[in-house]
C-alpha cells in the first residue's frame, strides 16, 4: 500500500506550473478584455459611419479601464476555484506541521511606529500583543519598541507616561522600550529605518504594526516559525481584518472586508506566489536583508513624484525580490486586526496621502532588475488612483459625443435615431444592453460568489448574523458602494490632477473613532462640488437626451446624493442601531477573539478614568512632565544630555520664566517642545514650580498645583494607566 503524502508537506510551485497559472490569469483579463471591447467597437461603429477620432479615444480608454475590472473578476474567479478545492497546496502556511511540529523560534522585534495617535488604544492594543505573546510560552523570544515621531508636547509625555505605567504592570522593562526621534525624517519609512539602524543587527526578524494593529500572540509565533522553516523568505505579509467599526461607513467597510476577501486573497496568492507585495504592517521581516537590500533611493526632482518615496512598503517588497529572496502573502492566518476610516471624508483624506505615494510608483514600473509580478503590483497601484480620471474622462467625453450626434446639423433624426438605439431604446441593437451587462456581471458575480461561499460553510452565515441578515447586509453593501463609487472617483481624480499640479502633501494623524459624524458645514465644503457638477451633467443630459440621461443615472445618482450620504454613514448612532438589528455584523463581532475581547474591555476602563480639568487638557502632558516628580524624572532620564550655547541658554532662560509666570498657553508648540528636550531645563522647570511662592506664578499653574494635591490619593499616572 503507498503511503499518502502528509496535507502539511510543501513543495514551492515548479516554475513551469507557475508559468501556467500566470497564463491561466493573464489570459482571462485579456478575453474578458477582448469581448468587452468587441461589444465597445460594435456599439461605436453602429453609432455612425465608421469610428472617428473622438471615438477610438473612447475605445483605448475603454480598453484600460475594463481591464482593471478583468483584473479583479479573474482574481477573484481563481480564488474561489481554489477555495472551493479545499485551498491551495501552494500557500506559506504549509510548510510547518502545526499539529506536531514545534519549530525553535528566533529574536524578533515588535516595532510599532506611532504619529500623534491615542494613547491610550496604542499602548493598550500593546499590552493586549504583549500578554497574548505571554500566554504562548514564547515571550522570550520577542521585544517590543514604541518608535514615537509624535510632535505634539501632550502626546510625548502621555506616551512617556503610558509606556512606564505598561512596563511597571506587565513586567515589561527590558523588554517593552520606547524612543522618541527628535527629527521626523521621512516619516514611517525613516522611522523604522532608524531603529535598524541603532538596534538591526540584535535581530533576526521584525514585526511592523501600524498604531491600530492587533495580533495575537499565536499569530506573531506563526509567523516566526514560517519564517525559520523557510531560509529563502524575506517577507510575509498578512490579511488582517478590519474590526471596531463604530460608524456606519465603517462598519460597512468591515463587513465587505470580511466578507468578500476570502476569495480575492487565495486567488491573489495563487498567482502571485512568492512574487507577493508589502502593505506596510501587519507583517514580518527579515532584518538583514531588509537592512541591506531595502533602502529606499530617492526619486528625482521634487515632490509630489520626486524626492523621498512615500509608498514605501510596494517599493520595499520589489527590492526584496530582486535580491532573491521571497515574498509571500499568508492570507489564511488569523488572528490579525486593524481599524478603518470612520467616514468616507476620512477615508479620502487617507487615499490623498495614497494616492501621491503610488503615483510616485510610476518611476519605478521600469526600474532594472524587478520582477514582473513586481511590476505589476507596482502599475496596479497606479492604475487604482489614475483609473478614476480616466473614468471621469471616458464618462465626460463619451457624454460630448453623444450631444455632438444630436446637436450636428447634419445628422439631424438620423443620428438622433441612432444614440436612441445605442442606449436600449430600441430592442434591435441589444449590444449596449448586453455590455451593460457583463461589466455588471464581472463587478458583482465576485460578491454574490463570496455570500454563497459563506453560506454553504458550516456555521459560516452565523458569524455573519445568520442567512437573513448576511444577504440584506450584502445588498445594502452593493447598493451602497455604487453610490459611492463615482464620489471615489471624483476625489481620486481631484488628487491625481493635484500631483500633476506639483501640490504635495503633509504627513497627518488619521483619525480612528468616531465621534459626532460629519456635520453640514464638513459635507458641503467637501462634497459641493461634486453635487453641483452631477446636477450640471444630469439637468444638460436630460434636457438633450433622456436616455442617455437614465444610463447616467447611478453615476449622477452618487454624486447628487453625496452630501447626505456622507452625513448619514459618518454617524456613530446609525452603525450602532445597524449592529442592535444584525446589519453589517462581522465573525469578529458575533464570536470575539479573546485579544479584542480584552482590548474592548480595558480601552472602557482607561476611557472612564480619563478625566482632567478642561482648562488643563491641552497641556496636560506639560504638567505632568513639570510637576509630578516621577514623571520629571523619567523623562529627564530618556534625555539626551546636551551641552547648549551661551545664546542657547539665555533663550531657554527666558522661556522658562516665562512659562511659569505666564502658562504654557503663551509659548508655541516649537517653544514646548524645545524645553521639553532639554533636560537642564526639565530640571530647573520641576524644583523652581515647587520653590516660588504661589502668587509669582500663572494662574494655569496654580489650578494644576491643587488638582495635583487634589490627586494625591490616587498617583496622577494612574489617569494614563
Amino acid at each position: 500500500m503507498k503511503p499518502t503524502a502528509k496535507p502539511h508537506v510543501h513543495e514551492f510551485i515548479l516554475p513551469s506550473r507557475l508559468r501556467r497559472r500566470r497564463a491561466l490569469f493573464y489570459t482571462s483579463v485579456f478575453l474578458l478584455t477582448s469581448v468587452a471591447t468587441w461589444f465597445m467597437a460594435d456599439l461605436l461603429w453602429r453609432s455612425g459611419d465608421g469610428i472617428n477620432g473622438l471615438e477610438w479615444v473612447l475605445l483605448v480608454l475603454f480598453v484600460i479601464l475594463f481591464s482593471q475590472i478583468a483584473v479583479g473578476f479573474s482574481t477573484a474567479m481563481l480564488g474561489f476555484y481554489v477555495i472551493n478545492r479545499g485551498g491551495d497546496r501552494q500557500r506559506i502556511m504549509r510548510t510547518v506541521d502545526w499539529d506536531t511540529e514545534d519549530v525553535p523560534l528566533a529574536s524578533t522585534a515588535v516595532v510599532m511606529p506611532v504619529f500623534n495617535e491615542d494613547v491610550s488604544r496604542v499602548l493598550e492594543g500593546l499590552r493586549v500583543i504583549y500578554r497574548s505573546l505571554e500566554a504562548t510560552k514564547k515571550l522570550e523570544h520577542f521585544d517590543f519598541f514604541i518608535l514615537s515621531d509624535s510632535n505634539k508636547p501632550n502626546q510625548w509625555i502621555q506616551e512617556e507616561v503610558a509606556w512606564v505605567e505598561l512596563c511597571k504592570q506587565v513586567g515589561g522593562f527590558g523588554r517593552i522600550f520606547y524612543r522618541k526621534r527628535r527629527h521626523q525624517i521621512n516619516k514611517k519609512a525613516g522611522n523604522v529605518a532608524d531603529f535598524l539602524r541603532r538596534w538591526g543587527k540584535r535581530y533576526r526578524y521584525m514585526v511592523v504594526l501600524d498604531a491600530d494593529s492587533i495580533m495575537s500572540g499565536d499569530a506573531i509565533v506563526k509567523l516566526v516559525a514560517m519564517m525559520e522553516k523557510n531560509p529563502q523568505t524575506g517577507l510575509i505579509q498578512t490579511a488582517p481584518r478590519l474590526v471596531y467599526g463604530e460608524s456606519l461607513y465603517a462598519r460597512m467597510q468591515q463587513f465587505a472586508n470580511r466578507l468578500y476577501s476570502p476569495v480575492f486573497l487565495a486567488g491573489l496568492n495563487y498567482w502571485q506566489q512568492q512574487d507577493g507585495n508589502y502593505w506596510g504592517h501587519n507583517a514580518i521581516i527579515r532584518v538583514q536583508p531588509f537592512m541591506e537590500h531595502c533602502a529606499l533611493p530617492d526619486l528625482p526632482g521634487s515632490e509630489p513624484f520626486g524626492g523621498r518615496i512615500l509608498s514605501h512598503d510596494f517599493v520595499e517588497a520589489a527590492l526584496m525580490r530582486k535580491a532573491g529572496w521571497h515574498v509571500w502573502l499568508a492570507y489564511d492566518i488569523e488572528g490579525t486586526y486593524e481599524e478603518g476610516p470612520p467616514s468616507l471624508i476620512d477615508s479620502a483624506k487617507r487615499d490623498r496621502r495614497w494616492c501621491q505615494g503610488n503615483m510616485q510608483h510610476a518611476w519605478l514600473i521600469t526600474a532594472r532588475g524587478f520582477r514582473p509580478a513586481n511590476r505589476f503590483h507596482l502599475l496596479m497601484g497606479v492604475m487604482a488612483y489614475v483609473s478614476c480620471p480616466l473614468w471621469l474622462l471616458f464618462l465626460v467625453l463619451s457624454t460630448i459625443h453623444v450631444f455632438n450626434q444630436v446637436l450636428s446639423p447634419v445628422a439631424g433624426e438620423v443620428s438622433f435615431e441612432a444614440y436612441t438605439r445605442i442606449f436600449g431604446t430600441v430592442v434591435e441593437v441589444p449590444e449596449a444592453f448586453a455590455l451593460f451587462l457583463f461589466t455588471l456581471l464581472l463587478l458583482f458575480l465576485p460578491k454574490v460568489i463570496s455570500v454563497l461561499t459563506v453560506m454553504q460553510t458550516t456555521g459560516g452565515a452565523a458569524r455573519f448574523g445568520g442567512r437573513g441578515p448576511l444577504v440584506i447586509s450584502a445588498l445594502l453593501e452593493m447598493i451602497i458602494s455604487a453610490l459611492l463609487a463615482p464620489v471615489h472617483m471624483m476625489f481620486n481624480s481631484k488628487f491625481v490632477l493635484f500631483s500633476l499640479l506639483g501640490q504635495g502633501v503633509s504627513w497627518v494623524t488619521q483619525r480612528r473613532g468616531v465621534d459626532d459624524g460629519t456635520d453640514w458645514r464638513e459635507a458641503i465644503i467637501t462634497h459641493g462640488g461634486q453635487t453641483f457638477f452631477g446636477l450640471v451633467w444630469g439637468v444638460s443630459s436630460f434636457i438633450l437626451l433622456p436616455a442617455f440621461f437614465w444610463w447616467l443615472s447611478p453615476v449622477l445618482a452618487g454624486l447628487v446624493l453625496s452630501i447626505p450620504v456622507s452625513i448619514m454613514l459618518s454617524k456613530g448612532a446609525l452603525g450602532s442601531h445597524a449592529r442592535r438589528i444584525g446589519i453589517f455584523l462581522t465573525p469578529e463581532e458575533t464570536q470575539p477573539p479573546h485579544e479584542l475581547a480584552r482590548l474592548t474591555q480595558n480601552l472602557a476602563e482607561c476611557y472612564k478614568n480619563m478625566r482632567p480639568i478642561e482648562a488643563l487638557r491641552n497641556d496636560y502632558g506639560l504638567l505632568q512632565a513639570v510637576l509630578d516628580p516621577y514623571i520629571n524624572a523619567v523623562h529627564v532620564a530618556m534625555l539626551r544630555q546636551r551641552r547648549p550655547s551661551e545664546e542657547s541658554r539665555d533663550w531657554f532662560s527666558l522661556l522658562r520664566h516665562r512659562l511659569l509666570s505666564e502658562g504654557p498657553g503663551q509659548l508655541t508648540t516649537k517653544e514646548t517642545l524645545a524645553l521639553l528636550l532639554d533636560a537642564e531645563s526639565m530640571i530647573w522647570l520641576h524644583e523652581e514650580l515647587w520653590r516660588q511662592p504661589s502668587p509669582s506664578l500663572a494662574e494655569w499653574w496654580r489650578l494644576a498645583m491643587r488638582q495635583y494635591n487634589v490627586l494625591t490619593a490616587a498617583p496622577i499616572t494612574a489617569l494614563y494607566r
